[in-house]
């Protein structure tokens, strides 16, 4: 992984971070549940762009460098597999 896309991973990370350490507080202080599930939204929003920094990161080094080398059924699987997690959302 190249300096730029980690350090866009764990910036992101941070956010979600400090957005979990807020929930816990909004819990805490029994906030009204509606704010408490729109920052848990923002959570999933912030893991979300983690994984695409990934992914992006991946398919553009990894897969590529399989699909060079005749790793091509392992690229594909890769990808199908990806593509099944982010189905499940």
């Amino acid at each position: 992984m190249d300096n730029d896309v980690k350090k866009r991973a764990l910036r992101r990370l941070k956010i979600a971070e400090g957005q979990i350490r807020g929930l816990q507080k909004m819990v805490e202080d029994d906030v009204y549940c509606i704010d408490i599930i729109t920052q848990a939204s923002a959570v999933k929003e912030a893991l979300s762009g983690v994984e695409d920094v990934l992914l992006e990161n991946h398919l553009s080094t990894h897969v590529i460098h399989q699909v060079k080398h005749g790793k091509e059924d392992q690229a594909i699987e890769e990808i199908l597999k990806v593509y099944k997690l982010k189905r499940k959302k």
